[in-house]
């Protein structure tokens, strides 16, 4: 039974400017570099420091979900996303 981490933030948000949930459901680097994963969930992430970014980068490698609120340049979460070998989808609310 895969263990679903949902990582819900309260922020506030400009309204010209929206945020977007991103499911991360797998990393796909035959030897993923957990420092790097934890400093760009850190990066990414509304809210994420790098005690709670070291927590999610455990449950990712252990083959659970996490999601993450983006609010800021979607395009520059994606290449760190991809550079890092992790696997992603975007929810719709």
């Amino acid at each position: 039974v895969k263990l679903l981490i949902f990582v819900f933030f309260a922020k506030f948000v400009p309204t010209n400017n929206s945020s977007m949930q991103i499911r991360i459901t797998e990393c796909t680097a035959p030897r993923p570099d957990k420092r790097a994963i934890a400093r760009t969930l850190e990066e990414i992430g509304d809210d994420i420091d790098s005690g709670l970014a070291t927590e999610l980068t455990g449950y990712l490698l252990e083959g659970s979900p996490v999601d993450v609120t983006v609010s800021f340049n979607e395009s520059s979460a994606y290449r760190a996303l991809r550079k890092n070998s992790l696997e992603y989808e975007i929810i719709e609310d």
